[in-house]
């Protein structure tokens, strides 16, 4: 499994060191002889060896390029060599040349007296091509994506590869080490849930201790701007609620783009079974809510139980590993995206206040400004967050909700052809050579502005601006916004009182999710199967994808979101985060062990992929 974690480990009887087996740190390099960036890299590992002595120990995998036979038959002759000779012909192979070449592999076999023309003449070099082979394994099961790639201590290194770098990370500085334990966490797939969940937990504390009159007056404390008598305010769970929130539906708005472009509902036979069941999840709790609630005034929290909060329900299936289908969990983080269209439509049209025109013409202008950069290829982020900052104040002010700007943002910020990445690698490699070139000059230094200027726009290029905004803000609605959500409005006071004249409520929230959410989502994956619309993998069971739909239960982020638009009354939203909570408990629950006990035995899966 690519998991950035070195695999196997080092190994002192087969692996090739140079330093003390219990040096306290461990350089690994999965190189190529055939690799200008290797050779390069080897000058820095010289100098770190330098620098840290008996300190470090260094190891070198192979990982020749597939389809390249030289690079291959390098790697062999290579192994071919035995003890200390290995790292004889390692430095011939890396240094006789600038570029390997056919006379350099002649030169180097004739030191080893190897016949590198026939690598299975004898069982010696049989030997070297097992190992070459085992090592090409290696590196796939590490996560080692080029050449050269470093691992220290057993973390992959992604970082640059002068030796200033590399002495920083081998000596885990703190900025290392703060990197590094965050890159591990946000690896682990149950990462994003576990945060939540944890967030969770602390305002359900915090709301039931002694400091719970505190805690709630916190976020009511106001924060804004002043300009004498003029001015703008919001308490700090409203900046959180209309402000930082907008973050996650700008991510949210970027994720369905992406999936309808390039994704898992990009064709309509892959898209129709998830958009069905998503569908047939919205609408059966909310038709269940309606049922159970007498008309007045919680009629218009009908919108509560269609919600599935994805992070949760993500995590979960994650956290089981190879015994839930990689299609299963694509078939539910596809229909939690269309959920999130679901959820994103219901709160535009239901749950905003009174419309004012003065704003919301100012909010059409800003989308015509939008469309208007769009059609012109402009393909620098920044001047569609200006917009998109003006655009949010107008729809907070119009009377819809603040979050919906995020949406439209998403759906403007464009996307890009894919990149010529040979004609990209090339023109990076002239400037660095020439800029390389020119280092020696008198009174000049390193690159100039120009080459600097030209590189920004080479790695511009690489991605199209809605995927750079997606890959730097994702993260921080994942790990920032969302936690400070459930943080903000998690918190309840679990009483009996809660229940005094909530009953129906609490009962019509918790059937719509843990009930409601997965009849509707199975039931209409089999109509969409059975009328021929769909096609369910055979990937996963029936039985499998209704656990799934239980865990599509867990209604908890939009499910709080929608719950405080629909109950102004303190007392009624209290009651229905109670019922949030207690229902995606259950979800959880439920879903998990469902998904548990229907999982196939190992051995089974493993014939059925063979297969």
């Amino acid at each position: 499994m690519q998991n950035g974690r070195l695999a196997p480990p080092v190994d002192d009887t087969r692996d090739h060191i140079l330093g003390p087996v219990d040096a306290a740190i461990t350089l690994v390099e999965y190189g190529i002889y055939d690799c200008t960036y290797c050779r390069a890299a080897n000058d820095s590992i010289t100098a770190v060896r330098d620098q840290f002595g008996d300190r470090m120990r260094y190891v070198f995998r192979q990982r020749p390029i597939p389809n390249n036979d030289r690079a291959r038959r390098a790697a062999e002759l290579a192994e071919q060599a035995e003890g200390d000779r290995f790292w004889d012909t390692h430095i011939a192979l890396m240094t006789r040349s600038q570029t390997l070449t056919e006379e350099d592999l002649a030169a180097v076999a004739a030191g080893l007296h190897a016949n590198h023309e026939n690598p299975q003449s004898d069982d010696n070099t049989q030997r070297a091509r097992d190992r070459v082979e085992a090592d090409t394994a290696s590196a796939q099961a590490s996560g080692a994506l080029g050449t050269p790639a470093f691992f220290i201590n057993g973390r992959r290194y992604d970082g640059p590869w002068d030796e200033y770098s590399l002495s920083d990370a081998m000596t885990c500085t703190l900025d290392y080490r703060m990197r590094s334990a965050a890159l591990d966490f946000v690896r682990w797939g149950p990462s994003a849930g576990v945060l939540l969940f944890l967030t969770t937990v602390l305002a359900l504390v915090l709301a039931n201790s002694p400091w719970a009159a505190a805690f709630e007056a916190f976020w009511h404390h106001p924060l804004g701007l002043t300009f004498g008598d003029a001015g703008f305010q919001m308490s700090l769970r409203h900046w959180i609620n209309d402000g930082l929130l907008t973050v996650f539906f700008l991510v949210v708005g970027l994720e369905i783009k992406r999936e309808f472009t390039v994704g898992h509902l990009a064709s309509r036979r892959s898209a129709a079974l998830p958009i069905a069941a998503a569908i047939g999840g919205m609408i059966v709790p909310a038709l269940l809510y309606r049922l159970l609630i007498p008309d007045g005034p919680w009629t218009h929290g009908w919108g509560i139980p269609m919600a599935t909060d994805t992070a949760f329900a993500i995590a979960l299936i994650a956290m089981m590993g190879a015994r839930v289908p990689v299609e299963l969990r694509v078939f539910l983080t596809a229909a939690a995206i269309v959920d999130d269209i679901g959820s994103i439509l219901v709160v535009a049209a239901f749950y905003s206040g009174a419309l004012h025109l003065g704003y919301l013409a100012a909010g059409a202008a800003c989308v015509a400004i939008l469309a208007f950069l769009n059609q012109s290829r402009v393909y620098r982020a920044l001047p569609y967050m200006m917009v998109g900052a003006l655009l949010w104040a107008c729809v907070h002010g119009s009377g819809l909700h603040a979050t919906l700007a995020g949406v439209l943002l998403a759906f403007f910020i464009p996307t890009r052809p894919p990149p010529n990445l040979t004609a990209l690698v090339t023109q990076a490699n002239v400037i660095l050579t020439t800029e390389h070139e020119h280092g020696g000059q008198v009174l000049r230094h390193g690159p100039s502005l120009p080459a600097l200027r030209a590189l920004d726009d080479i790695h511009a290029r690489l991605e199209s601006p809605a995927d750079r905004v997606l890959r730097r803000v994702g993260s921080q609605s994942t790990y920032l916004v969302l936690p400070l959500f459930a943080l903000a409005n998690a918190g309840v006071s679990i009483t009996t009182d809660a229940w005094d004249g909530h009953g129906a409520l609490l009962a019509a929230i918790i059937a719509g999710l843990v009930i409601g959410k997965p009849i509707g989502l199975i039931a209409a994956s089999l109509l969409a199967v059975w009328t021929r619309l769909a096609e369910k993998p055979n990937a996963y069971s029936w039985l499998q994808l209704g656990g799934a739909g239980v865990l599509a239960g867990i209604g908890f982020t939009m499910s709080l979101f929608i719950a405080g638009q629909a109950f102004p009354v303190d007392a009624d939203f209290n009651a229905a985060k109670l019922a949030i909570l207690s229902a995606s408990i259950l979800a959880a629950v439920l879903g998990f062990a469902m998904l548990w006990w229907s999982a196939e035995p190992e051995d089974a899966a493993d014939k059925r992929d063979s297969a």
